[in-house]
């Protein structure tokens, strides 16, 4: 594996993490916290970085289906991130956040997962 894709592979990594993070506190307590906020912003951050760097690394086309299914999920939780960011901005820190959003959170994170789970067995099954 060349270094593009090291470096791809261990930010993402950093991004679930951060997703993990961020979407359980926000499932938890069912508000928008400084922590979601810090967390799921980091996620998208470090999923931008990374899914760059495995374009870069990679010899494949990047609209490949695993390419594109993270594209999808990368798209899913950066809409999520933007809502989340949206309601605390225009309900503040204790308005409980409503039951569509916190739905759309849930199934933008499962998404993304199904994104990194196929990414690492596409690695395992190389």
């Amino acid at each position: 594996m060349n270094e593009s894709l090291i470096i791809g592979t261990r930010l993402v990594v950093f991004a679930l993490l951060f997703y993990s993070i961020g979407i359980f506190t926000e499932q938890k307590k069912k508000h928008v916290t400084n922590i979601v906020l810090i967390f799921i912003t980091l996620g998208i951050i470090t999923d931008i970085t990374a899914t760059v760097f495995m374009i870069i690394g990679s010899d494949n086309s990047a609209f490949t289906l695993h390419g594109l299914l993270g594209y999808s999920s990368l798209l899913a939780m950066l809409i999520d991130a933007i809502l989340l960011w949206r309601h605390r901005l225009s309900e503040g820190a204790e308005a409980e956040v409503p039951n569509g959003l916190h739905k759309y959170s849930r199934y933008a994170y499962t998404w993304w997962l199904l994104a990194f789970i196929t990414g690492a067995l596409l690695v395992f099954l190389k």
